[in-house]
């Protein structure tokens, strides 16, 4: 461990001799944290699609509000990881961010019995949710890839977001479970949610007893692509090969159709019942899981060029998704979980390589909010598309894959010629 973890670090936090966790411990404490995370988050995202059509909503509104959701836990990361590395208040964010999670879930259950008023106020917990998300994410993946760098970038954050999938795995079972047991309805399982809620923070407060404050200016060893000294955090500029990174992922991300948009699918046409709608999202999260694992160690081995893999992924979606019955549409979902398994571990194991220790919860910022953008555009796009006809929307996402995937292709080989240099 690096002394800054032996000796303590910022935001109230100590690491005593003797108390301090091992670099692999910190990476499962953190995926446990995850796990209960995810079961309330992913628990309710796998019914957003049914529960807001039950609330009136329409293929658009739908399409709306989860991309603008996904807008928001991205694009206010802009603010919130300079703001993490300005301050070092990383635990505060963190914990902050969690809270705000637990508490608007379960409050989600209340929506229908709000009469006309339960679609405004479940587009705003929506919202709110994520925005919990976008609070807590720059500052904990800095936590995570400080640690995550002494045992290989890819395969910690691939192990970390394999026990997040674990809880993304479980959370909608419950919902599912739970629904069934309530004849279909949606609320009883939003409200069973309050329980891994309060779990996540009980987890939270024992993590953070052991963790400290990344070493904003030490470099990992044994990086991926070569990074310039780390100097003090507010003279370090993000390097051009992350902005064009970032550019490219973004496109990825407004390819990538919301799995609330795809539930209401499913549903509207009399694909799977509304009761199988989170046993699918469970499902995806258990290739998201397996797909983060197998190309976090790919990357550690041979290099980020696995991450091509991303847009053929993306593209396929739609095409499997809204193009049959229930096989098709069962192989559709686990796709766009494997796909979301990558952008959620191995490509942010690229970010933390690009840039200076002491900027990464900033870089995650940007790059998040670059995304956030995408996800906005996407979201919108994709449910006016999906009203149009379901083959202008696979025709436009494969078009924006293909171009996602020629820049990628640029800049994975702009860093290779970095490395060799």
């Amino acid at each position: 461990m690096s002394r800054r973890l032996a000796q303590g670090g910022v935001d109230g936090t100590s690491d005593v001799a003797g108390r301090g966790w091992s670099p692999w411990r910190v990476v499962v404490g953190f995926g446990v944290v995850s796990l209960a995370a995810d079961m309330v988050y992913e628990g309710a995202r796998s019914v957003y699609g049914p529960l807001l059509a039950s609330l009136g909503a329409s293929a658009v509104a739908v399409g709306l509000v989860t991309g603008a959701g996904e807008a928001a836990a991205l694009l206010l990361r802009l603010v919130s990881g300079p703001l993490a590395d300005r301050t070092r208040r990383y635990w505060s964010l963190t914990i902050l961010g969690y809270a705000l999670t637990a508490l608007c879930v379960p409050l989600l259950a209340v929506t229908p019995l709000l009469g006309g008023a339960g679609m405004a106020v479940a587009a705003a917990l929506i919202v709110a949710e994520r925005l919990g998300k976008a609070i807590r994410s720059p500052a904990k993946s800095a936590l995570l890839a400080d640690a995550a760098a002494r045992v290989g970038l890819g395969r910690g954050l691939g192990v970390h977001k394999a026990l997040d999938q674990v809880g993304a795995f479980a959370g909608p079972l419950l919902v599912a479970g739970v629904v069934a047991l309530a004849a279909g309805a949606l609320w009883p399982g939003l409200a069973a949610l309050a329980v891994p809620g309060a779990v996540t923070m009980l987890l939270l407060v024992v993590v953070r007893a052991r963790v400290a404050a990344p070493a904003a200016a030490e470099a990992p060893q044994g990086d991926a692509v070569p990074r310039p000294p780390a100097r003090p955090a507010g003279r370090v500029s993000l390097p051009a090969r992350f902005h064009w990174f970032a550019a490219a992922m973004a496109l990825c991300t407004a390819g990538l159709v919301t799995f609330g948009l795809i539930g209401f699918h499913l549903v509207r046409a009399g694909v799977v019942a509304t009761a199988a709608v989170p046993l699918l999202y469970a499902a995806a999260m258990g290739a998201g899981a397996l797909a983060a694992l197998v190309t976090g160690l790919v990357y550690d081995r041979a290099g980020p060029w696995v991450l091509v893999v991303l847009p053929a992924l993306i593209a396929a979606v739609p095409v499997l998704t809204f193009g049959g019955g229930p096989l098709l549409a069962a192989a559709g979902v686990l796709v766009w979980g494997a796909a979301v398994g990558v952008q959620d571990s191995t490509v942010k194991a690229l970010v933390a390589d690009l840039v200076p220790a002491a900027r990464r919860a900033t870089a995650y910022g940007v790059f998040a909010a670059v995304q956030g953008a995408g996800a906005l555009a996407g979201g919108a796009a994709a449910g006016g598309l999906y009203e149009h006809s379901a083959a202008s929307l696979v025709v436009a996402v494969a078009v924006s894959q293909a171009a996602a995937a020629t820049a990628l292709v640029g800049i994975l080989a702009r860093i290779r010629t970095a490395r060799r240099g």
